[in-house]
């Protein structure tokens, strides 16, 4: 057991967000699933919490804490009965306002005050309490992981930067008051990619089209274009420093996406536990059979290793470089959610292919884990090059 998430206030985080997980998430999550997103109220109801500024500095309006706390979080969403969809959903600014908070930072730091206010109070305060919505914008129609082949550029034109292209597969861009967008401000290459924060209200700003998904339907993603867009200079976050701040952030990602995994694994193996010692067939418990003994055994090895690696992890992260790290752990996390999945709907028999079903609801989520924050193949040959092999 990591001590580091043992501690008095983070167990207490832990039963504040669970609590406010099965009170006003679960008996709601199937009508969410079905809307295809999530009302801003939650938004407000969790940061009036301070859930959503979990991770963040309070001297931004944040809650504080750091990596650890937040996997707090996502695990306790899981265990109160929420879902990977809510996660994504919810948490959404969690991958695009520390881009924000880095530049607000860089400009306080260097005396401009007003650059840092102008940040705080326009893009970091509102989302932080629950009044705006903030997504990423990096995935274009025509690439995935290749991050450093972006199209969408950005071209400086007096006192505002231009910017013109198409992002995919955005979390949260149909509800987003705000989006952080990768844009071309300079040459080929990752050294030439700059990151923007794009209001949704600006013209030239549409929804393409809203995406129909396997899972995480309870969390809206969406393909929009950007035509001629035209955005203050102080929005730009550190020209040509995009491709370097979201490298940066890319640890906290895979971890978070790690902990998705496994927390949904276990909220799978309890949901599937209780079942297999209420079912009987043949005038037997399932649980009285040992090929579901073995099962349920292989279960809980998996999600427990993954949850004590992927702590261990998230321990140290702040600390050290952890790129490596980040990347097993995702890897196996996913590889435990997708397990513990896939065999509760097993073991649940006709009930677990039924939707509605909250095991069904699981083995859909699930399987984008191994899609985002780094394809399942990529963080393999990531992890042979930084292994050195």
């Amino acid at each position: 057991m990591n001590q580091a998430f043992e501690t008095p206030e983070r167990v207490a985080l832990a039963e504040t967000v669970r609590k406010f997980t099965a009170e006003q998430i679960a008996p709601y999550l199937s009508e969410w699933e079905s809307a295809g997103d999530i009302p801003l109220e939650l938004h407000k109801s969790a940061a009036a919490l301070g859930i959503l500024g979990i991770g963040f500095p309070e001297a931004v309006g944040g809650s504080g804490g750091d990596t650890v706390d937040s996997l707090i979080v996502v695990e306790s969403i899981l265990a109160g009965g929420g879902s990977g969809g809510i996660v994504a959903g919810l948490l959404t600014h969690g991958i695009a306002t520390p881009h924000v908070v880095d530049e607000l930072e860089r400009r306080r730091a260097a005396g401009d005050h007003a650059g840092a206010d102008l940040l705080e109070n326009e893009f970091v305060a509102p989302v932080l309490a629950g009044e705006k919505i903030c997504a990423l914008g990096v995935t274009e129609p025509d690439g995935g992981s290749d991050v450093a082949r972006l199209r969408t550029s950005a071209v400086l034109d007096g006192d505002d930067y231009v910017v013109s292209g198409a992002k995919t597969y955005i979390t949260s861009a149909a509800r987003a008051d705000y989006i952080v967008v990768a844009a071309r401000t300079g040459g080929p290459g990752a050294e030439g990619i700059s990151l923007i924060v794009v209001p949704t209200d600006t013209p030239g700003f549409g929804i393409v089209r809203k995406l129909d998904k396997m899972g995480w339907r309870c969390s809206d993603t969406a393909e929009i274009v950007l035509d001629n867009v035209r955005v203050p200079s102080s929005y730009v976050l550190g020209a040509e420093q995009g491709f370097a701040s979201l490298a940066r952030h890319f640890v906290a990602e895979r971890l978070t996406l790690a902990a998705t995994g496994y927390a949904t694994g276990q909220r799978c193996l309890d949901l599937t536990q209780e079942w297999t010692q209420q079912r009987e067939t043949f005038g037997r418990p399932l649980a009285s059979r040992q090929v579901v003994r073995h099962t349920l055994a292989e279960m809980h090895r998996q999600v427990d290793v993954a949850r004590v690696y992927t702590r261990t992890v998230a321990a140290t992260t702040d600390h050290e470089n952890s790129t490596l790290a980040a990347v097993m752990a995702k890897q196996t996390g996913v590889a435990a959610g997708e397990y513990s999945a896939d065999r509760a709907v097993q073991l649940f028999g006709g009930a677990g292919y039924m939707t509605g079903t909250e095991v069904e609801m699981h083995f859909r989520d699930v399987r984008v884990l191994g899609i985002g924050g780094g394809a399942t193949e990529v963080m393999t040959d990531l992890a042979t090059r930084l292994l050195g092999l």
